[in-house]
């Protein structure tokens, strides 16, 4: 099959061990990120299975409909950025492992790294080092013996935190907050205690509808001046523009964030990362050699299994009664 893989931005695909599943069919790898329709419609004219890095790049019906040649999307994980419905009344098959009840190691590692980085100003302290200045831009803070409030079932961090002698809370859904509590985690007594009380807020959910723009501007003006928020989720569980705001009247005192809006991030006038208050990363969170071999294999498996007339993972079963 001819296979196009969009948005790897650090060329790295190629160089897994799983990428030998490829063997046999043409492979496209294309390391910039694209986003005009018309330049994205040229580039895969000619492709039959295209892989999805994550939700990099959106793959709507008006860039669908202008693919003849495209017969499978292969990607891992969850789907928003795809229009499933025009993919099946085209024919076209979404493979897509969902792997469910899996934790992300690698992102529960950052979420931990930002955490200590923001709690003691690395990077500004590093930065100060490289200009020749020797210690500068204020004391950080000790994290045993702190609250870490954990927005979401992150266990994996939770257990992290546990680790560093800190005071683990959790705030949630309901059914989530039944299961932290069964699972012998304390649960905040409001959602309003839980933001006030926590030295450090890091949230762990899916972006769905019914979590888009679910931190507030009021949540986090109840956070402490001292505090750190932490998002290596997705961007849009906070209220549009709120973040910023918030970091800019002080509460919290400082964000860790791997993800933004609209990504990738360029410009240096940001509104969040140009503020001297911020720790930022690429959304780097599931962004390791191991990560990607475990998700690739699947993602490949994916292409060759359809290839061989046995879909699996398949999102959208109608779509291989079209044609």
């Amino acid at each position: 099959m001819r296979v196009s893989i969009l948005d790897d931005y650090l060329d790295t695909v190629r160089t897994l061990a799983c990428f030998e599943r490829l063997a046999g069919h043409e492979v496209s790898v294309w390391t910039d990120h694209v986003e005009d329709v018309d330049a994205l419609a040229d580039r895969l004219a000619t492709c039959e299975a295209l892989v999805l890095i994550r939700e990099r790049t959106a793959i709507r019906g008006e860039l669908l409909r202008r693919l003849p040649a495209l017969r499978l999307i292969s990607q891992r994980s969850a789907y928003p950025h795809i229009d499933v419905d025009v993919c099946t009344e085209l024919g076209i098959v979404v493979s897509s492992n969902l792997h469910g009840g899996t934790p992300s190691w690698s992102t529960a590692e950052l979420t931990w790294g930002l955490i200590l980085a923001a709690s003691r100003r690395i990077p500004q302290q590093a930065a100060s080092l490289r200009s020749g200045t020797w210690q500068s831009g204020g004391v950080g803070h000790t994290l045993r013996g702190r609250r870490l409030g954990v927005y979401g079932y992150g266990r994996v961090v939770a257990e992290y935190g546990r680790a560093f002698g800190m005071d683990v809370n959790f705030w949630a859904s309901e059914p989530s907050r039944l299961r932290a509590a069964a699972d012998h985690w304390v649960v905040a007594p409001s959602r309003e205690a839980f933001f006030e009380s926590s030295d450090v807020v890091t949230i762990h959910l899916r972006l769905v509808d019914a979590t888009q723009g679910i931190i507030r501007r009021d949540d986090l003006a109840r956070m402490k001046h001292d505090a750190v928020f932490v998002n290596t989720s997705r961007a849009g569980l906070v209220q549009p523009g709120a973040l910023a705001a918030a970091l800019r009247d002080g509460r919290p005192g400082m964000a860790a964030v791997d993800v933004f809006e609209t990504e990738p991030v360029t410009q240096l006038d940001h509104p969040v990362i140009s503020l001297p208050n911020v720790v930022a990363t690429p959304h780097l969170g599931y962004v390791t050699v191991e990560e990607w071999e475990l998700q690739f294999a699947d993602v490949f498996d994916q292409i060759n299994a359809f290839d061989a007339g046995n879909p699996i993972n398949v999102v959208n079963p109608d779509a291989l009664d079209v044609h």
